[in-house]
C-alpha cells in the first residue's frame, strides 16, 4: 500500500486530469492549446467577495445541524460523566467493573451530554455572552454612593503647651452703690486642655452619564462579534465531537475484527500444527513442514498479542473521549460495515464546504472585531461628554473645643444638603501619536484576518478533497479486498485437502493462510477508512445525504468451514529477557506450541 501522502498526491493527479480533460475542447479545433486551456480559467477576480456572500458580522446558526443532546436515556443513565472535580483516590475506584457495548448512535449522545470540551465551549458562549451584557452597560448612568461614617461617633480630648496657651484678662468689679472696687483686673492664663464629642454623618450620592463617548459604539460592536465568535466556536466543538466519537468508534470497531482475525489465524495455525505433526510422526512429511507450521503459529500469536493491546488502546480511548465512569470500559456493540453512499459530487461538496464553515465566519468576524478596535483606539484623542450630578448630605451632632466634657451639650447639632449639577468635558489634545499608532495596529490585524481567510479557505477545499478521493479509494479497496478474502478462503480450503491428501506441502497451507489473515485485516481497514472518510465529508460539508447500502455480501464472521474448532487458552505472562536469551542461544527446535496468551 502506498502512502497516505502519495495516494491523496495521486489521487489528485486523478481529478485533475478528468476535470481537465472534460474541459478541454475537442481535438482538431483551431485554438492552440494554450488559448484553449486559458479559455476555459476561471476570471478570479470574478469570485464574490466573502464578505458579501455571508455579511459583515454573519451570525452564528445553531439550527443549521441538529442540537447537542442534553440528557442520556434511561438505559444509558449508569454511563453519565462523574463530577468535574471528582478525583479517585482508591484502587477499587479506577479498576473495570464492567464492558459495555454500545452502539454508534450512544457513542455520539454520550460524548454530546458527557464531553468536557464541549461544556467548556458552552461556557465560552455564556462568557462572552454576560461580556457582551457588561458592555452594553455603558450607555446607562452609573449611580455611585459613599459615605463618611452612618453615622460615626467623635470624641477628642486635646491638650497644649501651657506656655503657649494665650492669657484673658478679667476686668475689674466695682460695686455699683458705693464704686468700690471688689476684684482688681487681673491676667489669667488659658485652659490648656479642650474636649469634644460628636455624631457625625457625611453622604454622598454621585451620578454621572457619558452623554458623548466614542469609544462606546466600537466596544459594543467588538463585544457582539466576539460573542458571535463564541457561538461559532461551539458549533465547531460540537462537529468536531461528533467526528472524533464516530471515528474513534470505527478503530474500535476495527479492532475487534483485528482481534476476531487474530483469534481464527491462531486457531488454524493450531489445526495446522497438529496435522503437520501427526503426519511427521506417521512418517509422512518432513520436519520442515513441522517448523513451518511452528513458525506460522508464532507470527498469528503475534498478530493476536498485537491486536489485543490495540483493542485495549482503544477502548480506553473512547472511554476518556465519552468521559465514562472510571470503572466501565466501552466495547463495539454492532460489527463494522458501511454507513452508507456519498451522494454529492466533488464541486458539490466543495460549495456546500463554503457555505457551511463557521471557520470562515470566525474569521469574518475577526475582520470585523479589529475594525471595531481600530475606532476604539482612536477615541482616546477625541472629546467626551458627561452629565454629573453630585448631592452631599451631613449631620453633626453635639459640641467640640469645651473645657469640661460635663459641659457638652449633644442636642447641639448641624444639619445641611447640597446638590450640584455639570457637564463635564474632557479631550486629549496630544497623545504623542499613540492612538494613530494603535489605529493602524488594528487595521494591519484585519488585513492579517482576510489573508487568514485565504489559508482557511484552501485548507477546507483540501480537506473535502481529501476526504472525497479517501472515499473513493476505500470503495475500491472494499471492492477488491472482498474479492481477496473469499478467494484466499477457498485457496485455504483447496491447499489444506491436497496436503491431505499427499499432493502439496505445509508451506502451500502456511502461505495461503497468510494471505487470508492479510487479505482480512486490509478488509477491515478498508471498511474503517470508508466510515472515517463518510464521517469527514459529513463534517466537513454539512451535507447529510446518505443512500442506505444493500446488505454486504461479505460477513463480518468467517463461515464455519467444518474445521476442528481449537480453542485458545491464556497463558502466563513472561518477561521479555528469558526469552530473548532463550531464542538468542538456542537453535532450531520443537517451539512452544500452548495455546496463545491474553495480555488483558
Amino acid at each position: 500500500m502506498l502512502p497516505a501522502v502519495h495516494r491523496i498526491s495521486a489521487g489528485r493527479v486523478l481529478v485533475a486530469g478528468l476535470l481537465l480533460t472534460a474541459a478541454l475542447p475537442a481535438f482538431g479545433q483551431d485554438k492552440t492549446s494554450e488559448e484553449a486551456s486559458v479559455s476555459y480559467l476561471t476570471d478570479q477576480s470574478t469570485l464574490p467577495d466573502a464578505i458579501t456572500l455571508k455579511g459583515s458580522r454573519p451570525k452564528a446558526d445553531a439550527s443549521e445541524i441538529p442540537p447537542a443532546a442534553t440528557s442520556l436515556p434511561v438505559d444509558l443513565q449508569p454511563l453519565i460523566a462523574p463530577p468535574s472535580l471528582a478525583l479517585p483516590d482508591q484502587n477499587d475506584q479506577v479498576s473495570i467493573h464492567e464492558l459495555r457495548p454500545i452502539t454508534l448512535n450512544n457513542v455520539l449522545e454520550l460524548a454530546e451530554v458527557n464531553s468536557p470540551r464541549l461544556k467548556a465551549a458552552a461556557s465560552q458562549v455564556d462568557q462572552a455572552k454576560s461580556a457582551l451584557r457588561a458592555t452594553i452597560a455603558s450607555w446607562y448612568p452609573t449611580v455611585d454612593f459613599s459615605a463618611n461614617g452612618l453615622p460615626e461617633y467623635f470624641k477628642s480630648y486635646t491638650y497644649r503647651n501651657p506656655d503657649f496657651v494665650p492669657s484673658t484678662t478679667i476686668p475689674a468689679v466695682t460695686n455699683p452703690l458705693t464704686g468700690e472696687e471688689i476684684s482688681p483686673a487681673r491676667e489669667r492664663r488659658g485652659d490648656p486642655q479642650s474636649y469634644g464629642r460628636q455624631w457625625q454623618a457625611d453622604v454622598n450620592l454621585r451620578v454621572r452619564w457619558d452623554i458623548i463617548n466614542p469609544s462606546r459604539v466600537p466596544e459594543i460592536a467588538a463585544a457582539r462579534d466576539r460573542y458571535e465568535q463564541a457561538g461559532d466556536s461551539y458549533l465547531i466543538a460540537l462537529r468536531d465531537l461528533r467526528l472524533d466519537a464516530a471515528t474513534s468508534y470505527f478503530r474500535l470497531q476495527e479492532s475487534d475484527e483485528g482481534v476476531r482475525i487474530g483469534q481464527d489465524s491462531v486457531r488454524a495455525s493450531l489445526v495446522s500444527l497438529r496435522d503437520a505433526r501427526a503426519r511427521y510422526n506417521a512418517g509422512v512429511n518432513t520436519k520442515l513442514e513441522v517448523l513451518e507450521a511452528e513458525t506460522q503459529l508464532a507470527r498469528d500469536r503475534n498478530l493476536l498479542t498485537d491486536r489485543l493491546g490495540t483493542q485495549d488502546f482503544t477502548r480506553r480511548n473512547l472511554a476518556a473521549l465519552l468521559d465514562l465512569p472510571q470503572d466501565i470500559t466501552p466495547t463495539a456493540a454492532t460489527p463494522a460495515r458501511p454507513l452508507g453512499l456519498w451522494e454529492p459530487t466533488l464541486q458539490e461538496s466543495i460549495v456546500a464546504a463554503y457555505n457551511f464553515r463557521e471557520e470562515l465566519d470566525r474569521l469574518i468576524l475577526d475582520i470585523s472585531i479589529n475594525n471595531s478596535q481600530a475606532n476604539a483606539s482612536l477615541a482616546a484623542v477625541q472629546p467626551v461628554l458627561s452629565f454629573v450630578n453630585t448631592t452631599t448630605s451631613f449631620r453633626n451632632q453635639g459640641q467640640t473645643g469645651l473645657d469640661s466634657l460635663g459641659s457638652i451639650e449633644m442636642d447641639d447639632y448641624t444639619w445641611g444638603v447640597q446638590n450640584s449639577s455639570a457637564l463635564t468635558a474632557t479631550w486629549r489634545l496630544y497623545d504623542g501619536g499613540r492612538a494613530r499608532a494603535e489605529y493602524r495596529r488594528f487595521k494591519q490585524a484585519a488585513d492579517e484576518s482576510a489573508f487568514n481567510l485565504a489559508a482557511t479557505r484552501d485548507q477546507i477545499r483540501l480537506e473535502v478533497e481529501d476526504s472525497f478521493i479517501g472515499l473513493r479509494t476505500a470503495i475500491q479497496n472494499i471492492q477488491t479486498t472482498s474479492s481477496e478474502v473469499l478467494s484466499s478462503r477457498e485457496s485455504l480450503r483447496l491447499s489444506q485437502l491436497r496436503v491431505q491428501a499427499g499432493v502439496s506441502t505445509q508451506r502451500e497451507v502456511v502461505d495461503n493462510q497468510r494471505d487470508l489473515t492479510n487479505a482480512e485485516i486490509r478488509y477491515a481497514q478498508a471498511i474503517r477508512e470508508y466510515n472515517t472518510s463518510l464521517a469527514e465529508l459529513r463534517r466537513f460539508t454539512g451535507l447529510d445525504a446518505l443512500i442506505a447500502c444493500p446488505e454486504s455480501s461479505l460477513s463480518s464472521t468467517k463461515p464455519d468451514s467444518g474445521r476442528l474448532v481449537m480453542p485458545i487458552e491464556p497463558t502466563p505472562l513472561k518477561a521479555a529477557c528469558p526469552a530473548l536469551a532463550t531464542t538468542a542461544g538456542s537453535g532450531p527446535s520443537d517451539l512452544d506450541v500452548s495455546p496463545v496468551r491474553a495480555l488483558w
